[in-house]
């Protein structure tokens, strides 16, 4: 692939997709997952006790499977090579839908096959959101307008109001909540709450975010290692230098947490990202765990609780929880 342009590579791509793409790109479809060849498991939007259905489908044979894993990667210029000890991608595919995948003995079937297996998700990407305030339990108020920038406005009892005052004064704001609580979906809606005259820098490692304001950047850091040597180290540098009035990143992971703590540690305001956790609490030590393994240091005792409480002074949590399609902001510290 190395005489083809950028765009045919692309096409190549799109190609060989199109099996798999036949089913993730169906309306319905809020996320796609392979086991196994030879079917997929789809999780269907509005399905509140049984969302995942499985389908059969022979052309998602082992080799096709393990091909399209060598084309993203590829296309991507990424590293993979299950032999090599290199199983893992993650990308972004042509629509904006996020892919993980990882092949080779790291994944066992049932049958023990020793020879390693090949295993992949696929996060939907909806241009509309959807999922709107509403149906996470927060609805607009009729004071809304009331509110003012002040610093010293006290937090409203509405949590609506509260969140729209708490971005309104630059606060910065970590979305916490397990697995497919609808925290992207969340930090989407929050970035429509940011004025239309923000110039807002985005970070990610697979591009999920929507703005919609017209000063924006976005920025792409792979989690895994390339021939691209643009780092969370890069980043810190050129954020400062362009210049953000908000800076959005995606979820919290060992890569970037120390990067992302740095930007919202440094006098910037609206600083919004996410993390997997239970509770607010858990939140913020999985926060301090992530920026542990991005930095080789360990906290411990004393010093791990003084940097527990300057991340409440300037970091609040949104929790989401989430009981089938039904979803709730159950705290906002």
């Amino acid at each position: 692939m190395g005489n083809l342009s950028i765009t045919d590579t692309y096409r190549v791509l799109e190609m060989t997709l199109r099996p798999l793409s036949y089913w993730y790109t169906q309306d319905n479809v809020e996320e796609a997952a392979i086991d196994r060849p030879g079917g997929i498991w789809l999780r269907l939007r509005g399905r509140h006790a049984h969302p995942w259905h499985y389908y059969e489908d022979p052309k998602l044979t082992r080799e096709y499977l393990n091909n399209i894993m060598y084309i993203i990667a590829n296309t991507y210029d990424l590293p993979f090579d299950p032999q090599a000890g290199v199983p893992v991608v993650y990308a972004a595919l042509p629509g904006g839908h996020r892919f993980s995948g990882i092949a080779g003995r790291n994944v066992m079937y049932d049958n023990e096959d020793l020879t390693g297996g090949i295993a992949m998700a696929i996060r939907v990407y909806k241009e509309d959101l959807g999922i709107g305030m509403d149906q996470f339990g927060l609805v607009q108020g009729g004071r809304l307008r009331q509110i003012n920038k002040l610093k010293d406005v006290e937090d409203p009892d509405d949590p609506y109001e509260r969140l729209v005052l708490s971005i309104q004064r630059g606060d910065n704001i970590l979305i916490s909540g397990a697995t497919a609580t609808g925290k992207t979906t969340f930090l989407n809606n929050m970035i429509t709450l940011l004025s239309e005259h923000k110039r807002i820098i985005t970070i990610e490692d697979t591009r999920e975010l929507i703005v919609k304001q017209p000063n924006h950047v976005h920025l792409v850091v792979s989690r895994t290692e390339s021939t691209n040597n643009f780092t969370y180290a890069n980043v810190i540098d050129l954020v400062v230098r362009f210049t953000p009035d908000a800076i959005l990143g995606g979820e919290i992971s060992t890569t970037n947490a120390d990067a992302i703590w740095q930007l919202m540690n440094s006098g910037h305001e609206n600083c919004f990202a996410t993390i997997h956790a239970a509770s607010p609490d858990e939140a913020y030590r999985a926060f301090i765990k992530r920026i542990e393994k991005s930095t080789g240091q360990s906290l411990a005792g004393e010093e791990e609780n003084n940097m527990i409480r300057e991340m409440k002074e300037k970091l609040r949590v949104v929790q989401i929880n989430r009981d089938g399609n039904i979803r709730a902001i159950t705290e906002i510290t």
